[in-house]
């Protein structure tokens, strides 16, 4: 067995996760989070609050979204046109593959995901390319939306779509966030939820899900002032590096930059899009993950989303699968809300005061009352009505016309009035720089770099802030009021707010190799020394050395510990 082999195993014996569904044979695509598992995501979750929004307060907040949304929502923000993967079909056995995965398999080339249909099916052509489990011929490649459809309420013309991506739920809220929180730019929104993508052939366990928590931060500010408050401090941090030459060939080879070095050189597009990169680095760190089993990939104009302006790809190494990635870091420019400004008619800008007033040349957009009644007839009256002239030039410059009510109008259909003014500000549409996670991959990865063995023993060293349970209590014998003294440290750790598990099953040694192989951070041990001084010994996990402290003073320690403010050997004085 692989890694992953031994890994999984362990994960689906000792309750941290497992495919679903697994009574009716399991679904692709899909995974169960058991009871460690389920711990160990949300302080994983909440490590990332930590991270990207806590330390934050004030700029970044945190909200909640549905999931389904208006089919109306996904065709403005361009994923019901663009959310797309190529399928192929094995015209003998039926069998689906994604198209550019199944090219790349067969093929070994590189750089397939930025291929064009006609381009995947001249290789499927010219190679020959048959069905890896028939040998059957395949057919022709079509696309394929990765959206779950479905329709909100008893009518079948009301279809709505569960979301591939939480970022549209804050980009329809920002105005209500950006009114209720701050008025003022930079401003951030962050949320934490599930998503669903209808990937055609997930094969890769937690690694390709069709449903999965993201961790996402929409981060809005001023394209004519773009600059980081935090920027600074991490100005010369390093960061790992695959530039776009590299990219498509597949050949990684990451420089190593500091983030100013690369903000300077235009190597990456912002001062904020470099910092949330080295948060993102850090981030992984803190779970286990070095420098150097990490890196940024600048992926090419072909492979980015239809929103993307620039995106770069934060992949670690896991042993299976080569560079996986747990992140994405996308300049959204104001695609979004320029979009959902145009198909709702709504005014999504933020004002801008100057500092001292200026005369500027203006634009207005009057209708032509007459020319559009003749078009529309009686409904023209509500379309005037409605139309909000602040969001017209926008809407002109993107897209030639503004959708109001399903009517389409454009340019043609006003005047347009030129004119000098004397103006205090203007109205602006924010830019977006969005760092998006995976929190299932992210848990995945985390255990592979904890998992490990000393002296032939399971080990899952584990991050002290993530390990799933904090501690564990453990009376030497179970005699001589040694229990019932154990089960009362055991309470008032409880009641401190840990997260504590008790055993009392079994040898010493054997319960200590239970706590480790789930990754425990600390044994506590009662023995009948604990009963005449009031101390209890403590044994690291990894280096199964012990300590000896005072119950008195445990709580406070070990609050002190898991919050990174004291060592394993600051807890005590060591145990002979």
């Amino acid at each position: 067995m692989d890694r992953y082999e031994r890994l999984m195993e362990f994960s689906r014996r000792r309750g941290f996760l497992w495919p679903s569904v697994e009574i009716y044979g399991g679904v692709r695509g899909f995974i169960d989070f058991g009871p460690l598992g389920t711990l160990m995501k949300h302080k994983i979750e909440n490590k990332w609050r930590q991270f990207f929004i806590h330390r934050h307060a004030g700029l970044i907040f945190e909200i909640e979204t549905p999931i389904v949304l208006p089919s109306k929502v996904l065709e403005a923000s361009g994923h019901v046109e663009h959310f797309t993967d190529y399928l192929v079909e094995c015209l003998s056995c039926g069998r689906k593959y994604r198209a550019d995965h199944l090219v790349e398999q067969l093929t070994g080339i590189g750089g397939v995901e930025s291929l064009s249909m006609d381009e995947l099916n001249n290789i499927i052509s010219e190679r020959g390319l048959k069905c890896p489990e028939c040998g059957g011929g395949l057919g022709d490649v079509k696309k394929f939306s990765l959206l779950f459809k479905t329709t909100i309420g008893p009518y079948s013309g009301d279809i709505g779509y569960c979301r591939p991506e939480a970022a549209q739920g804050m980009f329809l809220a920002f105005k209500r966030v950006y009114e209720a929180c701050r008025g003022r730019l930079p401003i951030g929104i962050a949320q934490i939820g599930r998503v669903l993508r209808n990937e055609i052939s997930p094969r890769q366990g937690p690694i390709r899900l069709r449903e999965f928590t993201i961790m996402e931060v929409e981060l809005f500010f001023d394209p004519e002032d773009p600059k980081c408050p935090f920027f600074n401090e991490y100005r010369d941090e390093l960061l790992r590096i695959v530039p776009q030459s590299q990219a498509n060939s597949k050949v990684f080879e990451p420089i190593t930059i500091s983030a100013s070095e690369a903000v300077d050189k235009g190597m990456i597009s912002n001062e904020w899009q470099a910092y949330f990169m080295v948060l993102g680095r850090k981030f992984a760190e803190s779970l286990g993950i070095p420098f150097n089993s990490q890196f940024f990939i600048d992926k090419p104009p072909k492979e980015r989303a239809h929103y993307s302006a620039q995106t770069f790809d934060q992949v670690v190494k896991l042993e299976r699968w080569g560079y996986v990635e747990i992140a994405g870091y996308a300049y959204r420019t104001d695609y979004d809300l320029g979009r959902h400004m145009v198909f709702s008619g709504v005014d999504l800008r933020v004002y801008k005061q100057f500092d001292t007033p200026r005369v500027e040349r203006l634009t207005r957009y009057v209708p032509k009352i007459d020319v559009i009644r003749g078009r529309l007839g009686e409904k023209a009256d509500g379309i005037l009505k409605s139309i909000d002239p602040s969001i017209l030039e926008e809407a002109f410059k993107r897209d030639g016309f503004i959708e109001i009510g399903g009517v389409k109008l454009y340019r043609d259909d006003f005047n347009v009035i030129v004119e000098n003014v004397e103006v205090k500000g203007k109205h602006i549409l924010p830019h977006v720089v969005e760092p998006s996670f995976g929190a299932d991959r992210i848990v995945y990865a985390a255990l592979e770099y904890a998992y490990g063995e000393k002296n032939g023993r399971t080990v899952l060293s584990l991050p002290r802030d993530i390990a799933p349970i904090q501690l564990v209590v453990l009376p030497l014998v179970s005699k001589d009021g040694l229990p019932e003294f154990a089960l009362k440290v055991y309470r008032l750790l409880l009641d401190e707010g840990f997260i504590v598990d008790y055993d009392d099953s079994g040898s010493i040694g054997r319960r200590y190799a239970r706590a480790d192989e789930i990754g425990v951070p600390i044994a506590i041990t009662i023995d009948y020394q604990s009963i005449t001084d009031n101390t209890v010994t403590l044994r690291d996990r990894d280096t199964w050395r012990q300590v000896r402290t005072s119950i008195d003073d445990l709580p406070s320690k070990l609050h002190k510990y898991f919050n990174y403010k004291l060592s394993f050997y600051e807890l005590g004085v060591p145990f002979k």
